[in-house]
């Protein structure tokens, strides 16, 4: 195959994002190798989505096997893996019913969507759903305009009316922005694409008691959270809550792209032409997806992601670097100066892979299957780098 260079990329490439200068063609596990054949340690798992790793056996022979079978049929009809993936995803979080789609964004629009219908039904047209400075939800239009960061969606207005953004972890600030047009309050339970903020002890229940006493539904974004990285199947859970509505993908599929958006029977109001979707919840996506689940169950790997997760954040804290926070595999530490991507390039160039979110902050979202050895050999890369 022709090597990748940056002038072939960039003429055929829509420049919608800054790559790093490397191009990787195998993954084994934990690690990635790049044309040269040099070894890489990853610690970003295609930002939150290996949760398996790379090439995982298991994944590899279900995905292979149902290419062999059958690929896509549509939604005219029903398929096995389909129902059965909307099964094993209710059984592990709440009762409720799940569409099926290809991505994050596209699952956060079907909350947004059935939020809309819900408050046309039950709170006179309510339409506005209260989010967070700092939210990231997706690229799409309503999506972006969901999520709070102005850089994202302000070269696109005009924007989408029905969004009001509050601090994060201030729950009167919610209750101070909720008004006779208000139908949700949209949330991630741990904000992940400005680095790694979990919600304050609390915080999560507060907000459901003020939902439940105002009628309002609650959506949980687990799209980069769920599915074991915290340290329990869906962060929501550390809390002792559930939402009315959740969002997932990412890890999902382990690195076939597949979305998910799960309603409680209280909003569960899609009705037939409400939505749709193409390729969601095909065969191919769906086997994939239900290979991961089983993995992560029959491996231990969601009390495995709580066990390395505090070894990970004890290395992050030796490194001497400022504000280490996270929760499970979700974890990121701050520079007081700006030099967050000069370090992930550093860290690339001694072939450790981490992910630079500003000028300030690295996120480490690295696979479930992280060994201790592994963390231990990213710790002395880190220091290494800084020193």
């Amino acid at each position: 195959m022709t090597p990748t260079t940056p002038e072939l990329a960039e003429k055929y490439l829509m420049q919608t994002g800054r790559r790093l200068p490397v191009t990787f063609v195998r993954g084994e596990g934990c690690l990635l190798y790049d044309e040269e054949g040099r070894e890489y340690l990853d610690l970003v798992a295609g930002i939150a989505v290996n949760l398996l790793g790379h090439a995982h056996p298991d994944v590899a022979r279900s995905v292979t096997g149902q290419v062999k079978t059958l690929i896509h049929t549509s939604n005219l009809y029903f398929t096995q893996p389909q129902v059965q993936l909307a099964r094993r995803l209710v059984e592990l979080s709440f009762p409720s019913r799940a569409f099926l789609c290809n991505s994050g964004a596209e699952a956060n629009e079907a909350a947004i969507k059935i939020a809309r219908k819900w408050g046309t039904r039950n709170r006179d047209g309510a339409f506005e759903i209260i989010t967070s400075v700092g939210s990231f939800h997706g690229r799409t239009l309503a999506a972006v305009t969901a999520g709070g960061q102005p850089k994202y969606s302000d070269p696109f207005k005009p924007l989408p009316d029905g969004f009001v953004h509050v601090p994060f972890n201030d729950i009167e600030a919610i209750k101070a922005a909720t008004t006779g047009q208000t139908v949700a309050v949209m949330l991630e339970p741990v904000m992940g694409e400005i680095g790694i903020v979990p919600a304050a002890k609390g915080y999560l229940a507060d907000v459901r008691k003020w939902c439940d006493e105002k009628g309002l539904l609650l959506i949980l974004d687990e799209v980069q959270t769920g599915l074991g990285r915290t340290g329990r199947w869906f962060a929501h859970q550390h809390d002792g809550i559930t939402p009315d509505v959740m969002t997932l993908a990412k890890g999902l599929g382990g690195g076939i792209p597949i979305g998910a958006c799960l309603a409680s029977p209280r909003a569960d109001v899609f009705e037939p032409g409400d939505h749709g979707s193409t390729f969601g919840g095909n065969p191919l996506a769906c086997m994939a997806a239900l290979t991961v689940l089983a993995v992560v169950e029959r491996d231990g790997l969601v009390g495995h992601a709580a066990e390395m997760g505090d070894l990970l954040h004890a290395a992050l804290m030796e490194l001497g670097v400022k504000d280490v926070r996270g929760v499970g595999l979700m974890q990121a530490f701050e520079f007081e100066e700006p030099r967050a991507k000069a370090f992930q390039q550093a860290c690339l160039d001694a072939r450790l892979i981490v992910n630079a979110v500003d000028e300030n902050s690295v996120r480490l979202v690295p696979p479930l299957i992280i060994t201790e050895a592994e963390i231990e050999r990213a710790q002395d890369i880190m220091l290494k780098v800084l020193a």
